[in-house]
Order: structure tokens, then C-alpha cells, then sequence
């Protein structure tokens, strides 16, 4: 499982994940993304294509099934799982909680909301010539888990649901009553459960 943190936070606010993919059976990997934590770069258009070279990482690894290796990712994360995930063979399936809306990113990007190092006028471009819903809809035959809070102040549960509809199966949503946009991802029922889903449809 490669774990992609959100906007302005770092590789450590996913340990808790991390613990928990190990004690279902999964190998792990969580990093700091462009212009975070203690990457020494700003955030930029290459962050998509780190997703697949971390993947290969992991792969390298003794034990690990270079078949099954999954991207999980949060906010940001959940946008750049899903984005790598339709581009890359190497990425098998995907959990996406609360996933940002490439307008959403532009949002907080103009306003300077993330705390992140970038080069905001060329990472507002690129944003733009993207669009989730249709990288959404060239995942399957890859599994999809989508979480959301429905009381996400920041990336309306409404998102999920459109992102659900445009994906082919397998897929699976589930929106959680109440909770923030942080909730979901630091519950460990929820996330065993997608978990576990993943490793099923991977026949694992």
C-alpha cells in the first residue's frame, strides 16, 4: 500500500494507517510529497509520476506482491491516487477518503490555504487540465473504495457519490454520518474495511 497524505500535512499523520496495514497483512510505504514535511522539492506536476515510483519501490521489496500494490490517499492524496492509479499499470487499486476536487485544489491554491512549497501559478495550470471524474471513469477493471464524511466542511460527501457513479466495478462507497474532513481517515473500523474489501477483490 502506498499512503498519500493531503495537502499541507506530512508522512507521519499516516503512521496510524501504516500500523494497521501491517497487523491485515499489508506491506506499506508512506513518504513526504513534493513541497512537504522533509521533501526538499516544492509540489509540482511530478508528484503523479512519484506515486508510481514509489509503488516500484515497494515492489522491490522481498514478500511484497508487485500485483496487488494499492495507492490509499486523503484530500490531495485521494486525487493523486486516483489520477495515478488510471494512468499507471503498477497500481492495482485504490482507497480514496474525502478525494479533492481538482477546482477545490485551484481554490486553495489562489488563496494560499495549503501550507506547502510551491510554484502555485504551474501547479494551478496543470490542476486545470485535469478532471477526476474522468480518470475515475478509466479505473476499472481496478477496484475503488470511496470513503467520505458526509459532515466534510471541506470536500463536500456529494463528490464521492458523482465519483462513485462515473466508476465501473468493482467499486464501493461508504459515507459516514457526521465527522470532518479528517475523521474518517484516522478510523480504524473504516479502514480495516476497506482493507479487507481491497484484499478480497484482489483475490488476496
Amino acid at each position: 500500500m502506498v499512503i498519500l497524505h493531503g495537502a499541507g500535512s506530512a508522512k507521519e499523520n499516516h503512521a496510524d494507517f501504516g500500523r494497521l496495514c501491517a497487523a491485515n497483512g499489508w506491506a506499506a510505504v508512506s513518504y513526504d510529497q513534493r513541497g512537504h514535511g522533509e521533501s526538499g522539492d516544492e509540489m509540482a506536476p511530478a508528484a503523479l509520476a512519484d506515486v508510481g515510483r514509489m509503488a516500484a519501490l515497494l515492489a522491490s521489496v522481498e514478500g511484497v506482491d508487485g500485483g496487488c500494490i494499492c495507492a490509499r490517499g486523503s484530500s490531495m492524496g485521494g486525487w493523486l491516487a486516483i489520477h495515478a492509479a488510471a494512468t499507471d499499470p503498477s497500481i492495482a487499486g485504490v482507497i480514496a477518503i474525502c478525494p479533492a476536487s481538482e477546482e477545490g485544489l485551484r481554490r486553495g491554491l489562489r488563496a494560499g490555504r495549503f501550507e506547502m512549497r510551491a510554484d502555485a501559478a504551474s501547479l494551478d495550470a496543470w490542476l486545470g487540465e485535469h478532471d477526476l471524474r474522468d480518470a475515475v471513469a478509466l479505473l476499472a477493471p481496478k477496484p475503488l473504495m470511496l470513503l467520505h464524511a458526509r459532515g466534510d466542511e471541506q470536500v463536500p460527501s456529494e463528490w464521492s457519490e458523482e465519483l462513485y457513479a462515473r466508476a465501473g466495478d468493482p467499486r464501493r462507497i461508504l459515507i459516514a454520518p457526521g465527522g470532518d474532513h479528517r475523521s474518517i481517515q484516522h478510523d480504524p473500523e473504516l479502514q480495516t474495511t476497506a482493507l479487507r474489501w481491497m484484499a478480497r477483490e484482489l483475490g488476496r
